[in-house]
């Protein structure tokens, strides 16, 4: 195995441990399921309850993929669509650093997301004894295109801020 292959293992683990921690703190964490679902509410978005089990499935789901290294591009996509709808809706007004509650976190996850898909899963990798090859441009663009477009779908769908004027009056 080569160093490429040994650094993108680590990344994998890394990155696919954190998501799964993640969902996990989302469901059964703090406020359980009921506080995540609250808490997307506050964000402007409808449906809290099924946001919060949709976000554990995504965040666990991905970060198992990136830790077996299955479906890489599509594991990378989902990352970054995580981290843009928490950067965009709960950290982008409060600036860049975290201790400030700003978006330094989510954007490293995402464009580490991006670069993993870009660099692809390594030989240590259900993707490579499969044979899936999805790597450089296609698989970044797979990472990026997939992420940005189910954020919007998603925003679309779902967020309803709560109009400034009213947010002043509670």
């Amino acid at each position: 195995m080569s160093d490429a292959d040994v650094a993108v293992l680590l990344v994998r683990a890394v990155v696919g441990i954190t998501m799964i921690a993640h969902g996990v703190n989302h469901w059964i964490g703090g406020g359980k399921i009921e506080g995540t679902a609250r808490w997307f509410g506050g964000l402007g978005l409808k449906h809290g309850k099924l946001q919060a089990w949709m976000s554990v499935l995504t965040e666990i789901g991905a970060g198992a993929l990136l830790v077996v290294g299955l479906l890489t591009p599509l594991a990378c996509a989902a990352v970054i669509s995580v981290m843009l709808v928490a950067g965009l809706l709960a950290h982008r007004t409060n600036g860049f650093f975290v201790f400030k509650d700003g978006y330094e976190y989510v954007l490293v996850l995402a464009v580490t997301s991006l670069a993993l898909a870009l660099l692809g899963p390594g030989k240590a990798s259900v993707d490579a004894a499969a044979g899936i090859e999805i790597t450089g441009w296609a698989g970044g663009g797979i990472a990026l295109g997939v992420g940005v477009v189910a954020t919007a779908g998603l925003l679309a769908t779902f967020w309803r801020p709560v109009p400034a004027k009213a947010e002043q009056a509670a």
